[in-house]
């Protein structure tokens, strides 16, 4: 931001005027100009020094520090000015050699002993970390060098000591540390933070939103032109830039970890909103941790720009130390093996420091799945095996802590259980998964046999269950026996089931001769879906087209096309509201088995139904201009002309097709 001419003799006036509004970015502008005057006037580099430092842009301000000691060795605030903006910098190495002289001077000892021990904290050198702040306990205590009886200096050191016990997993002692420190300071967000994330890692979610709630209120009540929600109520505002005062408020930390909550509790919508709820900043300005949950809390809906944004947080120093194994999770999840395999043989030295044995096992094996199926079986029944052993021992715990009433060590056992039942389910799944691409149903419905004594209660894994019991067309009564529970888990919000679940167990009701209750399934999505309608005008759902669509697909696998066809087409209507790429997927399958089967004289159709159907890939031709026939893959270049990749393109081909098969004339 270019600042506007001064009036001579009121350079000085200006600045401190800037500065005292918060004006940063223009008083760097103007401290700039100065400096080309005066390239080694103290007064300006050490003002520039402090704008940087106020703009979060702390190379920068290191630079003037740096210029400044040289200049001035004699002043030591400029020293340690100088090693807190290289810490903040992530230059680590260079702020431990710039403070290290400071520690030999009483009245900088207890500073240059904290920043030395955030620098090996920041490293992951715990017990180093935890040495220093020791050292600086034991100089509170004894009075020494550099220790005045301030209660404030000790409740700084209180809280280095609840860091550290944070990175311990002593979660509640932590938590203690930062409220006794609120004792002593007031009311600071930056330490209601700190105990809401020791509660969100305690999986106390309650706890962890009450202390975000009050960081919200405190932020927006003391600071409204931090534009706190503008963004989510769709209001156009400027960036408010990376100030030290909005670190200061901790509401992009709290809003971010609120985010994490809600994305944990799987509601999806709510974490995006908390990412839009917090003040307004430009994409560029955005800390990593921002661009980290954005990535992955969007990636459904913008897989493109998820992977790029945790490619580049990849490149940058420092970054969240779950974007690597975020990373080549979302890789395999979309399939792309070969990236996966890639990134982790790159990046050789991460593997041992950011993922743990565990999940290092677990992506091996589904990389090595793609070439080497067996082999990645054997890895994944290792790890299923040691994790059988914890859940085992786990349940024997949770056991003894309910004969001995021991409300704290069940509450333990339970937590450590759910989290070995998470690691277990994956590796299961993964299992599995290789037999289903096999087509070998019957080898999948084992692997969950054997799981059934953990698993018998989780809900991914009775899903699963279900749709191996369904797909192989002999037990759809025990199919049903899985679906069931689930639909009416959900049935007076019966939206919330997936369409395929309930598409499942209509078809499993119409084979097991029990047309009344898929009747009755099918009315009450209809029922549900109008009152959707009715709320949410311009809210499509498909619910119960994908139903209608796959049971005309069963009929149409049954050879019975006249009916199957008719019911595809009616499922549609009407097309502005149900064409999608997902229900146009099941409606050109059975066109083209249709077409197929007509082509080898197998079937022959009445003239009303080909009627029927040209009628249909018409108005598919009519309402399928911007729908894409097929969703691409986010990181694969095109290989088809946008144009070919509509609804519109492919019902033209059908209806020709249709024309040429039949002998009809257009």
């Amino acid at each position: 931001m270019e600042a506007a001419p001064v009036p001579d003799g009121q350079h000085t006036a200006v600045v401190y005027g800037l500065i005292g509004g918060g004006r940063f970015a223009e008083a760097v502008s103007l401290l700039n100009r100065g400096l080309q005057k005066s390239c080694r006037s103290r007064g300006c580099l050490s003002l520039l020094g402090y704008c940087h430092y106020q703009l979060q842009e702390f190379a920068a301000a290191a630079e003037c520090y740096e210029q400044l000691v040289a200049l001035h060795p004699q002043l030591l605030p400029y020293r340690l000015c100088y090693a807190q903006a290289l810490y903040k910098a992530g230059l680590f190495a260079e702020a431990l050699r710039v403070v290290s002289p400071l520690l030999d001077v009483p009245a900088f000892h207890r500073r240059a002993l904290r920043l030395q021990a955030a620098v090996h904290y920041a490293q992951g050198d715990l017990p180093a970390a935890q040495s220093l702040v020791e050292e600086e306990l034991a100089a509170a205590a004894d009075g020494g060098s550099g220790a005045a009886e301030d209660p404030s200096e000790r409740a700084d050191a209180e809280v280095n000591l609840g860091c550290l016990l944070y990175r311990q997993g002593r979660h509640e002692e932590a938590s203690s540390k930062f409220a006794s420190a609120m004792q002593v300071l007031g009311y600071c967000p930056e330490l209601s933070y700190n105990m809401a994330l020791c509660s969100y890692a305690a999986k106390q979610y309650h706890a962890a939103l009450k202390y975000i709630s009050d960081i919200i209120k405190h932020g927006i009540h003391q600071h409204p032109e931090l534009n706190v929600g503008m963004t989510t109520e769709g209001i156009d505002v400027r960036s408010v830039g990376n100030t030290l005062l909005l670190h200061r408020t901790a509401l992009v930390e709290a809003f971010n970890l609120k985010a994490a909550i809600e994305y944990q509790l799987r509601n999806v919508r709510a974490a995006q909103e908390a990412l839009t709820d917090m003040p307004p900043r430009a994409e560029e300005e955005l800390d990593p941790v921002t661009l980290h949950n954005q990535a992955l809390m969007n990636m459904d809906s913008q897989p493109t720009d998820g992977f790029g944004k945790l490619q580049f947080l990849l490149l940058q120093n420092p970054y969240p130390p779950e974007t690597f194994g975020n990373l080549l999770l979302l890789y395999c999840k979309h399939q792309y093996y070969d990236l996966a395999a890639d990134v982790l043989a790159e990046n050789a030295h991460l593997t041992y420091k950011l993922l743990t044995p565990y999940l290092y096992n677990f992506l091996d094996a589904i990389i090595t799945c793609q070439t080497a199926p067996e082999e990645a079986f054997h890895k994944l029944d290792d790890s299923a095996g040691t994790i059988t052993e914890q859940l085992r021992k786990l349940t024997k715990q949770v056991q003894e802590a309910r004969q001995n009433w021991d409300d704290e060590a069940l509450k333990k056992a339970i937590n450590e259980y759910d989290e070995a039942l998470d690691k277990y389910v994956p590796v299961l799944m993964a299992q599995a998964k290789i037999y289903w691409d096999m087509k070998n149903y019957t080898m999948v419905e084992k692997i969950f046999h054997k799981s059934v004594e953990f698993c018998k209660e989780h809900e991914v894994w009775k899903l699963n269950v279900a749709h191996v019991l369904f797909m192989q067309e002999n037990k759809y009564k025990e199919a049903i026996s899985f679906y069931e529970p689930i639909v009416k888990k959900h049935y007076s919000n019966i939206l919330d089931v997936s369409a395929i679940v309930l598409a499942n167990l209509c078809v499993s009701y119409i084979l097991t001769s029990q047309n009344e209750d898929a009747e009755e399934l099918m009315r009450k999505i209809e029922k549900a879906e109008e009152q959707l309608s009715y709320d949410h005008p311009d809210k499509n759902t498909y619910h119960l087209c994908i139903v209608n669509l796959v049971i005309g697909t069963l009929y149409c696998v049954k050879g019975n096309y006249d009916f199957g066809i008719s019911r595809i087409i009616k499922s549609l209507e009407p097309y502005n509201k149900k064409l999608s790429t997902d229900t146009w997927y099941y409606a050109k399958r059975c066109f083209l088995s249709l077409l197929e089967n007509m082509s080898k004289h197998m079937i022959m159709l009445r003239d009303s139904v080909i009627q029927e159907c040209l009628q249909f890939l018409k108005q598919c031709e009519q309402y399928g201009r911007n729908i894409p026939a097929v969703i691409e893959h986010p990181l694969e270049e095109s290989g088809t002309h946008s144009g070919k990749n509509t609804v519109t393109y492919e019902a033209r081909l059908l209806r020709a097709l249709m024309y040429k098969i039949s002998g009809w004339a257009e």
